[in-house]
Order: structure tokens, then sequence, then C-alpha cells
């Protein structure tokens, strides 16, 4: 494997030694609704047969996402045995082909965040995730394998002072809370400054291990009703990023919204879309809309929970498909038809 860097134009991604463009046609990792570190450390075989599995699905990357309260034991002490596994998902993405985009600090079951780290204030909390990022950098940054570092899922910063402790949304999809928050106190500072500092803080983090492997946000996308919520703007943030990350689910109910939302990431720098799925739309739409983002956007992820589109066929014989199930399977048979349109768009653009 290569490394992937930025092109020259700065508008896409391109292999580092032969200059090969390169396109992610990825995958969110999960498995029946269960994180990675829930089973990586008792079934590693099934993380194996998924890899392979999405590998032959069409992926060329995956995103996973690790976890702040499994891979730091307290406010500065890294845990090496979580960092010893994450060398051995390098390997495996390695031996797949398969290029990684590590988002960090995910505290998505609030269950599994240390009472500590909820109690922190904003300096303290900016510091340990500081130190997140140093150690996942050192573990990471001599594999090829690693497509992106993302500094954390969907933040927000607020517009008003929340209560101590409130650093996620509060606002659960599937038993998890994919939102936090980077402060809770604005104190009178720009929400878009403050965004611009913690980016820096964490990057700086990062480029004391590594310096070569690119770095991005997951940023929530605009919308009509609340046009940029999270505060982090995209023309303020590019400058940080190596490239823009924005989540985009198409909308029955709001007709070409997720289109509209793609364009205000139009800032000059390459944009990724690093989740989609036909969550609130159906498959025709979303393959419509994915169709007319490549025109702005050179890399799409969708989601995988464990399950082949093989096993899946399996389950529509055996009359055992669940409502989800039935809605990954769209998915991912429309994943399997798109990927050649995906990764060679020269002539559509």
């Amino acid at each position: 494997m290569e490394r992937i860097i930025i092109d020259r134009e700065d508008t896409g991604f391109i292999t580092a030694d032969t200059k090969t463009p390169f396109r992610p046609w990825g995958l969110n990792y999960g498995h029946a609704g269960r994180l990675m570190e829930d089973f990586w450390e008792t079934d590693w075989k099934t993380l194996e047969t998924d890899f392979h599995d999405m590998k032959r699905t069409g992926a060329n990357a995956v995103r996973v996402h690790l976890q702040f309260g499994k891979f730091i034991s307290s406010p500065e002490q890294p845990n090496r045995a979580a960092l010893e596994r994450l060398s051995q998902l390098l390997k495996l993405a390695e031996e797949t082909g398969l290029y990684l985009d590590l988002t960090g600090l995910a505290s998505y079951r609030p269950s599994d965040a240390p009472a500590w780290y909820d109690s922190m204030n904003e300096k303290a909390r900016w510091a340990t995730q500081a130190i997140f990022w140093e150690a996942i950098a050192e573990t990471c940054k001599s594999s090829p394998a690693v497509f992106c570092y993302d500094l954390i899922n969907e933040p927000i910063v607020p517009g008003q002072k929340r209560e101590a402790g409130q650093w996620r949304s509060g606002t659960q999809l599937g038993g998890y809370d994919f939102v936090q928050f980077i402060t809770l106190d604005p104190a009178g500072r720009p929400r878009e400054d403050i965004a611009v500092a913690w980016i820096r803080q964490m990057t700086a983090a990062i480029h004391r291990q590594d310096t070569t492997h690119l770095i991005t946000v997951g940023m929530l996308p605009w919308s009509r009703e609340w046009k940029h919520l999270s505060g982090f703007l995209p023309a303020k943030v590019a400058p940080e990023l190596d490239f823009l990350s924005v989540h985009l689910y198409p909308d029955s109910k709001k007709p070409g919204e997720a289109l509209e939302a793609l364009k205000q990431c139009v800032v000059g720098k390459p944009i990724v879309i690093e989740e989609t799925f036909p969550l609130s739309c159906t498959s025709a739409e979303l393959e419509s809309f994915l169709f007319a983002s490549r025109h702005i956007a050179c890399g799409w992820f969708g989601h995988y929970d464990g399950d082949s589109p093989e096993a899946l066929d399996a389950r529509v014989r055996a009359k055992t498909i669940t409502l989800g199930q039935t809605m990954y399977r769209e998915w991912l048979r429309m994943f399997v038809r798109l990927e050649p349109d995906f990764e060679q768009i020269d002539n559509a653009k």
C-alpha cells in the first residue's frame, strides 16, 4: 500500500509514490450494532472476516471509531493494551488493502466515559484529548494503511453555556450518542474561533508524532433551518485541515437539501462525504444524490454492520431478515453496483 496524499490541485487524493488517483469508496464499520472495542479482544476472527467481506464488497477504505474510554486509562496515561490492538488492526488493514479513516475521541456510549473525563473543565479536557491523539499518532505513524485521522465525530460549539458535565447531545440513536460539544461555555468567544483553536491543539498533538498522514474532522452539515449549527464553518476550519469531511443523509421530505449542504463545503479543499445511508430517503433518492455529488465530492462512506450482501441474501431466502437488515441489504447492493462509477469518475467531472 502507498500512503495517500492530496493532489497538486488540492482537489482530491493520490498515492504518494505512483501519483495514482485515489477516491475513498468506504464503509463505517460496526458489527450487529456493537462498537469495535466491544469484541476485538475476545473475537478477533469476526473482525478479520468482516474486513475481508468489506473488501470483497468493493470497499477500498473503512472508517473505524476509536472510543476515548478504551484508549485512555487516566488523564495522562494511554491504555497500552488498546494501542497494541490498534497496531494489530493496522496490520489487518494492510493485509486486506483497506485504508483506515481513524476517527477518534469517540464517546458514543455515555456509560463508557470515565467519570473524571466528563467532570473536567475545557482546558483539562482538551489536554487529555491531545494525549489521546498523540498516542494514536505514535502508534499509526509508520503504517501506509492510514488514510486519515478524523479528530472527532460531529463536534458542536454551543451558542450558550451548558450545564457542567453535559458534553454530549443527550439524543441517542440505537443506544449511542454520536454528538459531542468541545466546550461547555463559549464565554463570549466567537464559536468558529473556538473550533479553530481546538483543531489546532489536536493537530499539534498529532504532528508531534506524525506529520505525514492527513487530518480532517467529521462535520455535521449545513441545513436550511439551522445553517451551520455546529459552529464548524467550512471556510474557517478548512485552512487547519487537509480536507473536509461532512455527514449527509438525504431526506425525502427535504428534496435537494443534502446537495445544498454539500455545496456549502466548497471552499478550496477536497471534500469527502464521510457518512451517508438511505436512512430518511429511498435507495433511488440516495443514488440520485450520490451521482449529483460526484461533481463536488471525491470520497464517499456508507455503513456496514457485519452482514455481507451474500449473508443478507441468505436471510431473505430463509425469511428471517429484519427491517434494519433490509435497509442494509439495499444499501450494500447499491454499494457493489456503483463502485465502478465512483472509483473512475474523471469523465463524469
